[in-house]
């Protein structure tokens, strides 16, 4: 990891991103969210460089270690098909004594509001308009979630004393919403509003923002919530590494500020 990070704002800006739904609203997918706990954040083991996904499973396991009524079974369980493998299991434990599979999900979506969608729910895409909400359900339906009932899932599993049929399936789908710029009034049910974290601005207008310094955060420090301590740029400065991301058709992810003020926001390249 990268030494300039630190992974207990990581961890604080993950314990602060809500669920992005309540109890079953979304597909019938029920949620799980693990109980927040002051305890500081300690890796058990080095890590090498991860990715923010990676980082966020740690985060689960480690607030579930904390709850006195969970015991942790499997961690990132891999199933195989002949040396192949076929797909993985996030997590499964015990709660109460009761198996639980959970899927683990934390995601970046912007409301496109160019999409004229019947289903709300179509319009949230990924800052660079790929990995959208709606593909990412549907997967979890069709892919992610039945593979427990694959046949090597119950080979894999046959050492444990229940069966695969007793297994509650749920789901830590948690994320960071953001809305346009210019329209910002919207009604994002059946999600949870609480994942409204700031706005999106197409690089065509970023003018808009010239009275405001910036700071570009490296991937994992998405997660993280914004901090006057960092080395904040003039909006020329920031503008000019901005078009680079852009050139390359990426949305970087900015905390701006003016005065006091800390928001975070994308810039959008479409």
């Amino acid at each position: 990891m990268d030494s300039s990070i630190n992974f207990q704002e990581l961890f604080k800006g993950f314990q602060h991103t809500p669920c992005l739904w309540k109890a079953s609203e979304v597909y019938n997918f029920e949620q799980f969210c693990p109980e927040a706990t002051e305890i500081q954040f300690t890796q058990e083991s080095e890590v090498k460089k991860i990715r923010l996904g990676k980082w966020v499973e740690h985060f689960v396991v480690f607030q579930l270690k904390h709850q006195a009524d969970i015991t942790i079974l499997e961690e990132n369980l891999q199933i195989k098909n002949n040396k192949i493998t076929i797909g993985e299991l996030d997590l499964l434990f015990l709660q109460a004594k009761k198996p639980i599979h959970l899927e683990i999900i934390y995601k970046f979506y912007l409301y496109d509001s160019k999409k004229n969608n019947v289903n709300s729910l179509s319009n949230w895409v990924g800052p660079n308009q790929s990995d959208a909400l709606v593909y990412k359900l549907n997967k979890l339906k069709e892919k992610q979630l039945p593979l427990l009932y694959h046949p090597k899932t119950k080979d894999a599993l046959k050492h444990y004393p229940f069966l695969i049929n007793s297994i509650t399936q749920k789901v830590c789908f948690k994320a960071q919403l953001f809305l346009p710029y210019e329209y910002q009034d919207i009604n994002v049910a059946p999600l949870n509003s609480e994942c409204i974290t700031g706005w999106y601005l197409n690089i065509e207008n970023i003018t808009k923002l010239k009275d405001f310094q910036f700071y570009i955060p490296q991937k994992l420090e998405w997660l993280c919530l914004p901090k006057p301590t960092v080395n904040w740029l003039e909006f020329e400065d920031a503008k000019h590494e901005i078009q680079i991301h852009i050139k390359n058709k990426r949305s970087p992810l900015c905390w701006i500020k003016s005065k006091n003020e800390l928001q975070k926001c994308f810039i959008t390249w479409w």
